[in-house]
């Protein structure tokens, strides 16, 4: 759950702030008034996102009879990894429309309004169809929400504001708020009264954070409604007639059964490979970069792959995980049978307990604490570890204890506070001066290939027999993470100072 690590760092983007920050205004746990709005808002909309996802798997493949479509096993995880492989992408267009078009404060706004129709569609709307419209919706929508909550955030500080750290901690506690309790009410709902009622809800959670964030938008500084780069008018018409085409073509391709449901990841991955390979041959090319900044950028390279290989594993539990705890796990809590979804909200309580710990104690160590290749290094190798003891579980029917993939979230979790918290922070500092955002949509392509690989992965796990499918992809990812241990010192020296 990228997201409710990566959304509390503003430090990625360098940005000046205004420096006659009204530091008086305490009104909120000692934070700006205005901060518990985007805290609601996020609160709400990671409501609304993780209580569909805890659900979008099984009522993908779940029979008719159960309430689901009845998609095989496999095409429903490939389109669960597509489209959060879709999610990460759309934070690029996001970016690009806060910059370029509409300002962050307009595009987070009117980005929260696609999610909450994206969620309408997928309670009202039956069928495929229904599944196809709102997921195109959500990703889009979830899309401009990440790439502009964050730095509505640090505009409400001075750059040297002492409450900024603690600010950002109290809108990550809003986003595993959010991320706890949507698998939990969506689940229940689900179970007792059917699928769609799980996703209204995540629909009326998205409207309640756009009313309250209505009500507080106007309070936000007055450069959030600013455009950094607007596009000029006479280009727009270029890029509006560029947009039509792409959807002309793509809705071709739909027609014409070129894009299918079974090929979702698999053009999701293409999609972000030509995209992530095409952003570093321009960066690695440009003669107005140093030849440090050139190092720095090849540097990124193997951090690359590694954090695409930490996702194709960590997002595998919406995939993976999902169909294990409906096949494997015993859900029994003293005669009552647990949703599924709610397996979804131990990974929350895990990161609400350990990130403070994991945050003072790189703090007590200082310069003393490991490198981020070491970092990277160690959380793909946790990730891969957290595999194996998916081979001693007993056999059969729901028949694994609940607190045995408890404690398998657990080693999920510590390698997700290992690598994921410094990912974006990393891609930012290795920037060349000229292409600093295209380092940070380097990072977020790098999650999106994770993301969309999980699902496509997700189709070879067999829940009646496991073992070469967990024993391969742990062993994978270890072997992985421990190259990049290895040779975490020729890394470091392309990275060039920067540690």
């Amino acid at each position: 759950m990228v997201e409710r690590v990566t959304d509390q760092i503003d430090t990625a983007q360098g940005e000046a702030r205004d420096a006659s920050a009204d530091r008086s205004d305490r009104a909120f746990f000692g934070q700006p008034r205005v901060l518990a709005n985007l805290f609601g808002v996020e609160m709400w909309e990671r409501f609304s996102f993780y209580g569909m996802q805890g659900i979008l798997a099984i009522y993908l493949y779940f029979s008719v009879a159960k309430g689901g479509l009845g998609i095989d096993v496999a095409v429903a995880t490939g389109i669960v990894g597509a489209y959060g492989g879709g999610v990460y992408l759309a934070t690029i267009l996001g970016a690009w429309f806060a910059d370029r078009v509409l300002g962050a404060e307009r595009t987070l706004f009117y980005s929260a309004v696609v999610v909450m129709l994206g969620h309408v569609a997928l309670s009202l709307v039956p069928g495929i169809e229904g599944v196809g419209v709102g997921l195109v919706l959500i990703a889009l929508g979830s899309g401009g929400v990440k790439a502009n909550a964050t730095s509505l955030v640090g505009s409400l500080y001075a750059e040297d504001d002492e409450r900024r750290d603690a600010g950002f901690s109290l809108f990550y506690m809003g986003i595993n708020i959010g991320a706890l309790v949507g698998p939990l009410l969506t689940g229940l709902l689900q179970k007792d009264y059917g699928f769609h009622y799980g996703f209204g809800l995540a629909a009326v959670g998205m409207a309640l954070g756009l009313v309250q964030y209505s009500i507080g938008r106007r309070s936000l500084p007055p450069e959030t409604h600013d455009v950094p780069n607007p596009l000029p008018a006479a280009s727009r018409w270029k890029y509006a007639a560029g947009a039509v085409v792409v959807l002309a073509l793509v809705a071709l391709l739909v027609v014409t059964d070129v894009i299918t449901a079974a090929r979702l990841a698999d053009i999701v991955v293409v999609v972000t490979l030509v995209a992530a390979l095409g952003y570093f041959a321009v960066i690695l090319s440009s003669r107005e970069i140093s030849d440090v900044e050139r190092s720095r950028v090849w540097s990124f390279v193997p951090m690359f792959v590694t954090n695409a290989v930490f996702w194709s594993l960590y997002q595998q539990q919406f995939t993976v995980v999902e169909i294990y705890s409906d096949k494997r796990l015993d859900r029994d809590l003293f005669g009552w049978e647990m949703p599924i979804s709610w397996v979804q909200s131990i990974n929350p309580v895990f990161i609400i307990v350990l990130a403070g710990i994991f945050a003072g104690m790189w703090t007590r160590l200082g310069p003393r604490q490991p490198s981020t290749p070491v970092k990277f290094g160690l959380g793909t190798v946790t990730m891969g570890v957290a595999f194996l003891p998916f081979l001693l579980m007993p056999e059969g029917e729901n028949a694994v204890p609940l607190l045995a993939l408890s404690g398998i979230l657990l080693l999920f979790t510590v390698a997700e506070l290992l690598i994921s918290p410094v990912g974006l922070s990393l891609s930012t500092k290795l920037a060349p001066q000229r292409f600093r955002t295209q380092m940070v949509a380097l990072y977020f392509l790098s999650v999106a290939l994770g993301t969309a690989m999980a699902g496509k992965l997700a189709g070879y796990y067999d829940p009646a027999d496991e073992t070469g499918y967990f024993l391969v992809i742990g062993l994978v990812a270890i072997a992985v993470g421990t190259l990049v241990l290895v040779f975490t010192k020729p890394i470091r020296r392309l990275m060039a100072g920067v540690h």
